[in-house]
């Protein structure tokens, strides 16, 4: 399992989430990252997933 990380921005660059959960694949850990956003109503918010290669998995300005 890898360490994922995700991050919600507010417009003036203030961080409003910072998270970090694990999970078996990318594809699951994008559904959880977008469990999450959701669960925390940032859907509309700035944001991004990383995977720990680096590799974008969410983003969103």
């Amino acid at each position: 399992m890898g360490k994922y990380h995700l991050t919600v921005f507010q417009k003036d660059g203030k961080n409003l989430l910072d998270e970090t959960f694990e999970a078996p694949t990318n594809q699951k850990a994008k559904s959880i990252g977008l469990e999450l956003l959701e669960s925390h109503q940032y859907t509309d918010y700035t944001h991004r997933c990383v995977a720990p290669d680096g590799t974008l998995l969410l983003f969103q300005r």
